[in-house]
């Protein structure tokens, strides 16, 4: 530690406003004059409010290149360093409640603002707000017979997360502990041996409805798009997917898990005793901030029991426009070309969670005019938007596909939208759809925009038929993009480049930008998605090419002629752009000449 850090410690303890604006001030990062001014209009304040974060409101940057803005997590990492500390940034999806919630009392951990974030073995590391006050280590150490490792953390942080892991913990602990219930059947093979000892919670117990709540609190913050309940042997694992990719985030006792799982199948009016069959539902909630979410859940029996889950969507997706969802100019300029023909058949094709349902919600709610009649077959329905009409498919009672586009033709529509074409009957019924004078839109799972051709002759769809009624296809992927906050620029590798882009000749950029990592997108480098697009239109020479045995690679080689660009190209355009990195793009984007 510092002399000058000593000498805080020694003559405050507690840290002082006075304390911090002296320290910049000797570093060369703030202001004299400005340090003052603050420091006396804050003399009579009585908020209580911690130093750094009076001095990070002020929105200061610091005099020393590069000259960042003076954020709190920028001020605790000086702080850190000046204290011969770890900086430490809470994150509430890797703490382990159970374990540092049983270190100290939350009435301790509350007067003096402190905060366990990690055991490992006889080391506890403790977050603090206060580095130089310091004096409670030796008796806690002392206390505990274990070594304690000091760490700096925002104080808005601790403040925020101290009383939520004492109240998840015990919730977790309560639930845990709860008299078991009456068993209803055999949830799973591996149970049939546990009978004896199986607990079963209440799903209206008040401690499993606070870790439900915590649950969705903390998917909804970390912009997950889904939630995954995985039931193990003899635990339970909770992971979010955040773009595109699992992180595991907390695991649960086996009986709390089947609790939650109970929990969220009663708010999504599913058979809470069934747990043999695989099963659909739907919860629309609201987040702190108010804005309405909608969850569509799904369980799946498995070895261990029930596994849920639950796929986020908000209205925000159906408000933005193609150039958001990642279309350029011109490809945004070719769908709204493709989407104002009165009739014929656009298909979107590409693997589940590709993006496809975004893309067809979106131009659905930008036609649906209050002169235009909407309806949508799906299965299950995905969002509910009520500028449209929606039926769902129900095998079970023979509702399918094609029943459902029957219906939907003596329902005097405009425009219809499919969720999937699966079959013949299906491709045969939207294509009758589009030759009676109705715009059909549908998705289809193919790896790029030709092979949705091969792939219609395959299912038994005549030629002459995708010929008279088919407008364009569109293949699409989803890309991380790189995160604004901590990209940084780097040099383009040459021969790599021109691997990438092979006989499309694109220019090498000057530079492109590489993921590097930081706070605000989890150290992954990336936040957010971007689509990936692969636009055929079909053209009278392509319309000629489109027989019973029609050949894919002269489709393909017509069609880049023509001026299709492949889902790799427009991935490279985005890597000029500075947009993401060609590891991204290579992980999603197929070949475009296999």
């Amino acid at each position: 530690m510092s002399k000058q850090a000593s000498a805080v410690r020694s003559s405050s303890g507690r840290l002082t406003l006075g304390d911090v604006l002296r320290m910049l001030v000797q570093d060369g990062i703030i202001d004299k004059t400005h340090a003052e001014q603050l420091y006396n209009d804050r003399k009579q304040d009585t908020s209580n409010l911690h130093p750094l974060v009076v001095i990070g409101e002020q929105r200061w940057k610091n005099l020393l290149p590069p000259k960042k803005p003076l954020t709190i997590e920028a001020l605790t990492d000086w702080l850190a360093a000046r204290a011969g500390l770890d900086y430490y940034h809470i994150d509430p999806l890797k703490l382990d409640f159970g374990s540092v919630s049983q270190i100290i009392s939350k009435a301790y951990a509350d007067r003096l603002k402190i905060m366990p974030v990690k055991i490992d073995g006889r080391e506890a590391t403790i977050a603090t707000a206060e580095p130089f006050q310091i004096d409670w280590v030796p008796d806690l150490e002392r206390v505990l017979g274990m070594q304690i490792k000091l760490v700096l953390a925002n104080p808005l942080e601790i403040n925020r997360y101290l009383p939520e892991i004492y109240n998840l913990a015990n919730s977790i602990n309560l639930a845990n502990s709860a008299k078991a219930g009456q068993i209803v059947g055999v949830q799973n093979f591996e149970q049939l041996v546990e009978l004896g000892k199986s607990k079963n919670l209440d799903a209206n117990e008040q401690h499993v409805v606070n870790i439900v709540d915590w649950l969705f609190k903390y998917a909804f913050e970390q912009r997950a798009s889904d939630i995954h309940l995985e039931p193990r042997r003899n635990i339970g694992l909770v992971r979010f997917r955040i773009d595109g990719v699992l992180h595991q985030v907390y695991q649960l006792p086996a009986t709390i898990m089947n609790a939650i799982t109970s929990r969220i199948k009663l708010l999504g009016r599913m058979d809470m005793v069934e747990k043999r069959r695989p099963q659909d539902g739907r919860i629309k909630t609201v987040t702190v901030e108010g804005a309405e979410i909608e969850l569509r859940l799904s369980t799946m029996p498995t070895a261990f029991g029930e596994k849920l889950v639950m796929r986020i969507f908000t209205p925000d997706i159906l408000v933005k426009n193609f150039i958001e969802l990642g279309f350029t100019q011109s490809q945004a300029a070719q769908w709204n070309e493709w989407t104002k023909n009165p009739n014929g058949i656009i298909l979107v094709t590409g693997p589940t969670g590709s993006g496809k349902t975004t893309t067809l919600y979106s131009t659905l709610k930008q036609l649906a005019t209050p002169e235009v009649n909407v309806c949508t077959v799906e299965e299950p329905i995905e969002m509910i938007e009520p500028a449209f009409n929606q039926m769902q498919v129900q095998q079970n009672i023979g509702l399918t596909f094609a029943d459902g586009i029957r219906t939907l033709l003596r329902q005097d529509p405009d425009i219809i939208m499919i969720g999937e074409i699966r079959d013949v009957e299906t491709a045969e019924m939207a294509i009758q759809a589009a030759l009676t004078g109705h715009l059909v839109l549908s998705t289809l799972h193919t790896n790029d925009s030709p092979s949705t051709i091969t792939r219609l002759l395959d299912l038994g769809v005549p030629s002459y038929l995708i010929n008279s009624t088919m407008i364009g296809i569109m293949a699409q992927r989803l890309v991380r993009t790189l995160c604004p906050h901590c990209k940084t620029a780097g040099e383009v590798d040459q021969a790599a480049w021109d691997e990438l882009v092979g006989p499309w000749k694109l220019p090498k950029p000057k530079q492109i930008q590489l993921a590097e990592g930081c706070l605000e997108c989890r150290m992954t480098g990336y936040r957010g998605r971007s689509g990936i697009y692969e636009m055929l239109t079909i053209s009278p020479a392509l319309k000629k090419l489109i027989t019973q045995d029609a050949d894919l690679a002269k489709i393909k080689a017509l069609a880049y002629r023509e001026g299709m660009l492949p889902l790799l190209i427009n991935g490279a355009e985005k890597i000029a752009a500075g947009l993401t990195t060609m590891e991204e793009l290579l992980k999603v984007a197929p070949p475009p000449l296999d």
